[in-house]
């Protein structure tokens, strides 16, 4: 099956949770999560990079949390238009800026420079070429600063990553009402399973706000039909990141999908 043929459409996803779902109580939600977990209380004198900055929400939370300097960048011209749509919205300022561009692409990335704190949650592992976007990524990293990625985790996506591997792949196959079908399925099985006395209970969870601000129907698209699509387990990742790179796992959490790490760099460069 042909990867750019069946490739979910990310951007139009994020773009469309901005106008839907956008507001300030998402944005603080991304801020918090965003400082907690970096372990700082602001941003105040730190460059961020953005790889594959998808909505721009978590680009704009470190806006919020003051940081010096912000570049986004995604290969989707959608998350560019939403990204930059949520840049408008504090003026424009000139401290962020804003590129369409590939981790995959070192001429790009070679004008970028170093930043203080690299963030990339959920992307590396939809590029095509995870372990190349990822090596690329710790290259973008300064000397002492941080490195922010959520990597799909081997160990916990159930029933396997092979799995879901071929429901992406059938998702983005499908027309409208086959991914809407696809989408109610998901709900039945995973949400409901199989028990529909549990439907108020999930009807409140849509209400709510998700993890770092997101909202639940952007996501459920985003995990059904995410493709390209790769993971690994935690250790491979550590293992990558550390061996001859210069860089220090400080903390992994897992979640529901992925694992998110933060880790250091430490030594002189």
């Amino acid at each position: 099956m042909n990867t750019m043929e069946t490739r979910f459409e990310f951007g139009k996803n994020w773009n469309g949770f901005v106008k839907k779902y956008y507001n300030e109580e998402r944005l603080a939600a991304s801020q918090k999560h965003l400082l907690q977990f970096l372990e700082v209380t602001d941003l105040k004198g730190r460059s961020f990079l953005d790889v594959g900055c998808g909505s721009g929400l978590h680009s704009l939370a470190a806006f919020r949390a003051g940081a010096e300097r912000i570049i986004s960048f995604d290969l989707d011209e959608w998350s560019v238009h939403a990204t930059t749509y949520l840049r408008s919205t504090v003026g424009d300022p000139d401290k962020w800026t804003v590129y369409n561009g590939s981790i995959l692409d070192k001429t790009f990335l070679i004008n970028l420079g170093r930043a203080d704190i690299v963030y990339s949650w959920g992307v590396l592992h939809h590029t095509g070429n995870m372990w190349q976007a990822l090596e690329n990524t710790l290259g973008l990293v300064k000397e002492r600063g941080r490195l922010y990625i959520a990597i799909y985790d081997r160990e916990v996506i159930k029933p396997s990553g092979e799995y879901w591997l071929e429901i992406k792949q059938a998702y983005n196959s499908s027309g409208f009402l086959g991914k809407r079908l696809k989408e109610v399925k998901y709900i039945w099985d995973f949400e409901l399973a199989h028990r529909p006395w549990l439907l108020p209970a999930f009807l409140r969870k849509l209400r709510e706000q998700r993890m770092r601000g997101m909202a639940f129907y952007p996501d459920l698209k985003d995990w059904l039909g995410g493709y390209p699509f790769e993971f690994a387990s935690t250790e491979q990742i550590k293992s990558f990141c550390e061996e001859g790179k210069e860089l220090k796992l400080v903390k992994v959490i897992c979640g529901e999908a992925n694992a998110e790490y933060l880790f250091s760099a430490e030594l002189s460069r």
